[in-house]
């Protein structure tokens, strides 16, 4: 109960903090900005702005790829939590992590749809897409961009976002390790303390999830319906 009124309070002061404490927001500039980095049309922009609103495309990916697996012994849905997420990044995970119960298991079988995410090629993937966008952001001006990060809601709440999903993901890291058998701290605290690269060392190198054929119940049939 403790966990799920913190992540619960988390999810209450973040939303707060970005409506009512965050750099006023110049709308029609903001709008013109999105559209522009969605649809690749970047002259004039910051290469770290780029590469920070690409990267938080990548972090949905890798939240999925654990995500999915997770919401297999859940009560509720994980899918509706991750997609939103590739939207409004953590103010769509955390009320999934303050909803949630411990799960250490998979029961049985993996889809099509998880076999990609479960694999270690989606891992690599995402990393290489990751290490071009890093290389990217040094090309930068990174003085303009503290300055629009204190003057810009949209800069200024996407980069605390970032920091929260780097902070968030090592919530779900132990649970997804011990379902794939590891249960050594040191790597568990490698991947965790390092944001972001660790999570998607961590999808690089994790052994996938066994599939596990077992009697179900009407309950757990309709549990792995997800």
């Amino acid at each position: 109960m403790l966990r799920k009124i913190s992540f619960g309070l988390l999810w209450l002061g973040f939303v707060s903090y970005a409506f009512f404490f965050a750099p006023p927001d110049n709308f029609p500039e903001t709008l013109e900005l999105i559209k522009n980095l969605s649809t690749g049309n970047w002259q004039g922009i910051n290469p770290v702005i780029i590469a920070l609103f690409n990267i938080m495309g990548i972090w949905p990916l890798i939240y999925s790829s654990v995500l999915f697996i997770d919401g297999r012994g859940q009560k509720i849905r994980a899918w509706p939590f991750a997609t939103a997420s590739f939207a409004v990044g953590a103010f769509a995970l955390l009320p999934y992590l303050a909803l949630r119960e411990p799960n250490q298991e998979f029961v049985g079988q993996k889809n099509l749809f998880l076999k990609i995410f479960d694999s270690r090629i989606t891992g690599i993937l995402l990393t290489l897409g990751a290490g071009v966008l890093a290389a990217y952001s040094l090309q930068g001006d990174w003085t303009n961009f503290v300055q629009q990060w204190q003057t810009s809601r949209f800069i200024h709440v996407m980069s605390l976002d970032f920091c929260m999903l780097s902070l968030l993901f090592p919530t779900l890291l132990g649970d997804d390790m011990t379902r794939r058998g590891w249960k050594d701290n040191q790597l568990f605290w490698l991947f965790a303390l390092i944001p972001f690269f660790g999570a998607l060392i961590y999808l690089c190198v994790r052994p996938s999830v066994k599939e596990v054929d077992v009697e179900l119940t009407d309950k757990q049939q309709a549990t792995l319906i997800k």
